[in-house]
């Protein structure tokens, strides 16, 4: 092979998809003008590959294709070779992925795709294998064809490229009407979440089954506008089922990404941010619903993996956890869920006379458990789902519930232990912030209906670093990326929503002022940044950036909420804190924007749906006048966190802050406290009830209201 002319661009320092392994041969770029030059200069195309850094068949192609000699030798020659991770730049992703889609191609990672030198699609695919296979041509055989085209049929290559963009850019500007009918707007979500859900497992549709969890949260508030209606069962057996499957980590909390079967049984095994923070939130509001402190219960152990496994020293929380990892067995050999699985005989061995319940309860078989196995990469081995319920295991060991609650808890203890001791799976450790953001929100909220100060201490621990590290304070601006002590891009809508949302929850779980000026100032810089003047909503980018050749709006709630939708919630609960109703007409503005898709399968944005289905209603306060951590006050919050109160905005004053509150919330300054007791008011767009001090009156006015 013809030497490199200049060594690689890119470094492991910049993030772990871009440079997974030593042997790199392809002299890759990063995204940015340094490519684009170099292909307008030696009039090449462009070959761009979107992955991230736990996606499997984005280290398959990294092997198969990007370390081997010859073909990085044709992938030099004929072509600018560009790498973006698309955690980090979610807009290049969302650009091509659309062109892709537009091209008649379904999507997924790695996002191969060649562009002209003025980054216009005209060609793509998905994963492409090293040489002929499954009906498809080998990516050497695709790179000397696109190379032919480029040079004998430019013409051709060029129309195709600016067709696709004017598709995208036409996709782009639709616009939304005047008006929105929100009430059968919100019953159509439902009915059509509704048809999809299964009735046998538990989710929604078949298999793969991702957890979504914007369905869920849109569920259980729709259950609290129609109570006859089937939204909060659906949601709470989806949670059990999850709970109960091989899609949780039984022994190390948390979920991986989504079930590859329909009974979430066999799990894809990387373990993603986002995922634990929604589902903390779900979990949350599931044992708020119930009184379940089953699902409080899950939603702690997430919590609890998080802080131990993906929180850095510097306070911020990594992105995901691999679903591969070396073999216990063999360390030169990787595997999917190797970390995780399990043969009857260890667990035998290790648990002793425990051994036999612990298999009885998590479905542990001689030969493996796991059915839905096409790549056989689970033979003989067990994916612990619990198979049997607590009663059940009573009953097969002869003993009490309690009893056989505590042994299964050692067993898993041990268990856990011993897995302690295998090579862990790759962790990504950079931090992004609209992640973090969601994380931060989950924290808080776990804080105060688990009743934990170490998790709110954990939370304002991440959002300090956010500040520190992620943050202009001259300009008031974010940065998406750090790692390694480097913030690096600008940040995204969701970026700013997502963490103005974390500082909402932050004050309402802490009362401290700081944490609500934050989020409204954060909230003013991303008007000025995404707001649409013209047709409503928020763009995803802020337009600065030349090489995004489209402005778009994202119009799917999908693994994680689209930037608008949260940034639509985070405008009407500031709207209800603070009594600014310019924020509210925002979020009713937002939800206009996206008409033409919420009126016709609103499903696709469950999240913004019940944005929508809040403004069917006045803003409500409950409002707590005490000092923070008194016994008087920490009763009324306990009352109030007990309830699930979506729509409802959470004031607490402490008579210390008061005058710093009221700065920001002029209402702050116009309630007090009865004489040495902290008092609470129940409100309705800012009109209250007779004050109470007494938690029983606050209970039982929070269920007359809600």
């Amino acid at each position: 092979m013809t030497q490199s002319h200049k060594p690689n661009r890119l470094s492991s320092e910049k993030s772990p998809y871009l440079l997974q392994h030593a042997h790199n041969p392809v002299d890759w770029y990063p995204w940015g003008e340094e490519a684009f030059a170099r292909a307008r200069r030696e009039d090449k195309p462009i070959f761009l590959s979107i992955g991230y850094s736990t996606c499997h068949w984005c280290h398959v192609m990294e092997h198969e294709s990007f370390e081997n000699d010859d073909t990085a030798e044709l992938l030099n020659d004929g072509f600018v070779a560009v790498k973006v991770d698309r955690e980090e730049r979610p807009d290049v992703d969302r650009i091509y992925m659309g062109a892709l889609q537009a091209m008649g191609i379904p999507g997924g990672w790695p996002l191969s795709l060649f562009l002209t030198p003025e980054l216009k699609p005209f060609y793509g695919g998905t994963y492409f294998p090293p040489e002929n296979r499954y009906e498809r041509a080998g990516f050497p055989e695709i790179l000397r064809r696109i190379q032919t085209i480029w040079q004998h049929k430019r013409t051709d290559v060029l129309e195709s490229g600016e067709r696709i963009l004017a598709y995208l850019r036409e996709l782009a500007g639709a616009a939304g009407t005047q008006s929105v009918q929100a009430a059968s707007m919100v019953d159509l979500c439902y009915d059509q979440i509704r048809r999809t859900f299964d009735e046998r497992y538990g989710g929604f549709g078949g298999a793969p089954k991702f957890p979504r969890p914007v369905t869920l949260a849109f569920l259980l508030r729709h259950h609290k506008r129609e109570p006859q209606a089937a939204g909060e069962e659906m949601a709470l057996r989806t949670l059990r089922a999850m709970a109960n499957g091989g899609i949780r980590d039984h022994l190390g909390g948390g979920f991986h990404r989504y079930s590859v079967d329909a009974e979430w049984r066999v799990p894809h095994f990387e373990k993603m941010l986002y995922d634990q923070a929604q589902l903390v939130r779900a979990y949350l509001d599931a044992a708020q619903c119930t009184q379940d402190m089953f699902f409080g219960e899950i939603a702690g152990e997430i919590i609890d993996y998080v802080l131990r496994d993906m929180q850095l020293p510097e306070g911020g929380f990594a992105t995901a956890e691999d679903a591969d990892s070396p073999r216990p067995e063999n360390p030169e050999e990787h595997g999917e869920g190797a970390f995780y699985v399990w043969t009857r005989k260890e667990a035998m061995q290790h648990l002793g006379s425990d051994g036999a319940l612990f298999s009885f309860a998590y479905g542990m078989e001689e030969d493996g458990n796991v059915v839905h196995d096409p790549q056989h990469e689970f033979t003989g081995r067990n994916i612990l789902y619990r198979a049997q319920s607590t009663e059940e295991v009573a009953r097969f060991a002869g003993v009490d519930v309690d009893e056989a609650r505590l042994q299964l808890a050692s067993t898993r203890r041990r268990l856990f232990e011993l897995r302690n001791g295998r090579p862990r799976p790759l962790r990504d450790d950079k931090v992004i912030t609209a992640w973090n953001g969601l994380m931060i929100g989950a924290l808080a909220c776990g804080s105060r209906v688990l009743a934990n100060v170490g998790y709110r201490r954990a939370a304002e621990q991440a959002a300090e670093f956010i500040f520190h590290s992620m943050y202009n304070a001259e300009t008031g601006e974010l940065l998406r990326r750090y790692r390694g002590g480097e913030a690096h891009h600008e940040a995204h809508l969701e970026d700013y929503a997502c963490f103005a949302e974390g500082l909402m929850d932050l004050f309402e779980a802490t009362g401290h002022p700081l944490w609500l000026q934050r989020s409204i100032d954060l909230t003013k810089t991303q008007l000025s940044l995404f707001w649409d003047a013209e047709r409503g909503g928020f763009y995803d980018t802020s337009g600065r950036d030349a090489s995004i050749l489209v402005r778009t709006k994202e119009q799917y709630d999908g693994a994680e909420p689209a930037g608008n939708s949260t940034a639509a919630m985070n405008l009407l609960r500031l709207s209800a804190l603070t009594g600014n109703h310019e924020f509210r007409d925002k979020a009713e503005a937002t939800v206009k924007a996206f008409s033409p898709w919420l009126e016709k399968q609103p499903s696709i944005m469950p999240y913004l749906a019940a944005v929508a289905m809040h403004l069917l209603h006045p803003p409500s306060q409950v409002v707590i006048v005490g000092k923070r951590g008194e016994v008087s006050t920490e009763a009324l919050w306990k009352e109030s966190d007990r309830r699930f109160l979506p729509g409802t905005a959470r004031i607490p004053i402490d008579p210390d802050e008061q005058a710093h509150l009221a700065k920001i919330i002029p209402y702050a300054g116009q309630v007090s406290p009865a004489v040495k007791r902290a008092t609470a008011y129940v409100c309705s767009d800012f009109v209250c009830r007779l004050p109470v001090t007494d938690p029983r009156q606050l209970g039982a006015l929070l269920d007359e209201v809600s």
